[in-house]
């Protein structure tokens, strides 16, 4: 759930796999669409008055309504007392709910074009399905000890424990299935409700969600197939599901998860924060070096100008004698770099006075130089997103089907591609162990026993564009059909991770 009032961006489904749609033209809305594009997002919006009601807005900022006579429309500009809905959640386990009109008693429902608040019980084309409209790789706060979940040191659990979601172990996947939701380490490994982590995602991997409100407090609570309802346990926060009633503890608000990156410098050194506020490339880059204190996140300002926060919430910022130092917040003018790609993965940062950052012979970053040259590269790796799923304004990335392993981008549902980082580049490969390559015609597909190399380059928050192993960019059509065929990036697919 969004921060935005508690407002929830979904697709409607219902008992036919069928999205709820809202049609450009005339307002009309209708149950026969198979993909969840623009037309079938919807708003859920409650009520700041009343935490019984809700609102259901179209993508074209209009209310959906119902009269007496069982008419639904689509068509209000503004939420009156006609628009004016509650929610009920069925009690089977399905993860189903329903809409009851405030106002008339009677529930939303229908198929096809036939769509109406008519029902006084509902039947079952008044049961939607609610399919959550956000990039499922996410950060997940608990409300009520307002701390995030990340998987444990020792790999056995998930905890809310950490107060900064830092690292790859803080990524979770909220996966979308059969109408419920699972809830994916960063690993790979699914959460039960006795809060064992599994490989395979089985019936008690499952949860239905709700939207909830206890005291100042809302967001989504998750359910298992027995009513008890997921919560941070103990003094770890170990997460599974315990209660049967709703408290602050059970609830969870999702967040977008940002990137965060190592920087090696020319020196070979990875950029650090380990000796205080100074900014240092002086850290060995053996793996078991690897920590919070080289691992800093970019916030994404105004066109290409990022901030770069460390796992202390300070952020970097050019100080006296050029000089970086990491003692800045979120406002400072001093903390804009902006990452200039090179054609094989590295960056260069230009700081805030126009010049270049680089690292001098103590590992001391500074910005000095008029121009890059090769001490002003870096090597940045994305460290958090073990497991990659992409989406463009079409749909997700994912196989054309069980037996094509060509990747198309206009999927309502998703495919985990395994993120292997080397240097300035990464190497994707399907849940079958098989890399990502270019065939001949330009597409991509999962085909190669060895690694392949792709480049990512950020551009603007969550999105990136992403370079294939023949030097050209992706771009995703309406279709579906994904080519490396883009010589400027600007002209590629933006991507969101």
């Amino acid at each position: 759930m969004s921060s935005d009032g508690g407002q929830l961006k979904v697709g409607m489904i219902n008992a036919t796999g069928k999205y709820l749609t809202a049609e450009t033209f005339g307002f009309k809305i209708n149950v026969a669409s198979t993909t969840f594009r623009k037309k079938q997002l919807w708003t859920i919006v409650p009520d700041q008055s009343d935490q019984d009601t809700v609102y259901i807005r179209s993508h074209l900022g209009r209310y959906l309504t119902g009269d007496a006579k069982g008419n639904a429309e689509c068509s209000s500009e503004s939420p009156d007392v006609d628009a004016k809905f509650t929610v009920v959640y069925h009690t089977d386990g399905s993860g189903r709910w329903a809409f009851c009109s405030r106002k008339t008693g009677y529930y939303f429902g229908g198929s096809d074009d036939m769509v109406r608040v008519y029902e006084k019980q509902p039947t079952e084309t008044e049961w939607w399905w609610i399919h959550m409209a956000i990039h499922p790789q996410v950060n997940l706060l608990s409300a009520g000890r307002k701390k995030y979940v990340h998987l444990a040191a020792d790999g056995s659990s998930l905890q809310a424990a950490e107060l900064i979601p830092w690292g790859r172990d803080a990524l979770v996947e909220l996966e979308f299935k059969e109408g419920r939701y699972c809830v994916r380490a960063c690993d790979g490994r699914y959460l039960t409700s006795s809060g064992r982590l599994v490989d395979e995602p089985s019936a008690d991997a499952m949860f239905t969600f709700e939207m909830r409100t206890v005291g100042s407090l809302s967001g989504m609570a998750l359910r298992d197939s027995s009513g008890k309802y997921l919560t941070a346990t103990g003094v770890s926060g170990m997460l599974q599901a315990k209660n049967r009633t709703v408290s602050n503890n059970e609830l969870f608000n999702v967040e977008d998860s940002q990137p965060q990156v190592f920087f090696t410098a020319h020196n070979g050194k990875m950029v650090s924060i380990r000796q205080g506020i100074d900014v240092s490339a002086n850290q060995d880059t053996a793996i078991s070096e690897w920590g919070d204190k080289e691992t800093f996140q970019l916030e994404s300002d105004k066109g290409n100008k990022w901030r770069v926060r460390t796992s202390d919430n300070k952020y970097w910022s050019l100080e006296t004698a050029s000089g970086i130092q990491a003692i800045g917040n979120a406002t400072n003018p001093n903390g804009l770099f902006e990452l200039e790609y090179q054609p094989d993965g590295a960056v260069a940062m230009r700081a805030a006075n126009g010049r270049y950052v680089t690292a001098k012979m103590n590992g001391s970053l500074y910005a000095t130089s008029e121009s890059p040259t090769a001490k002003e590269l870096f090597c940045m790796m994305i460290v958090n997103r073990p497991l990659l799923v992409l989406r463009c304004e079409y749909g997700f990335v994912g196989q054309k089907s069980a037996n094509n392993a060509r990747y198309e981008c206009n999927k309502t549902t998703y495919d985990v591609l395994w993120v292997e980082g080397q240097g300035t580049v990464y190497c994707l490969k399907d849940a079958n162990g098989k890399y990502l390559s270019v065939d001949s015609d330009g597409g991509i597909v999962a085909s190669q026993s060895a690694p392949q190399s792709f480049i990512f380059e950020l551009r603007g928050h969550s999105k990136m564009v992403v370079k294939a192993p023949n030097g050209k960019y992706l771009r995703g059509e309406q279709n579906g059909i994904i080519t490396a065929s883009s010589v400027d990036y600007s002209k590629a697919t933006l991507w969101e991770y």
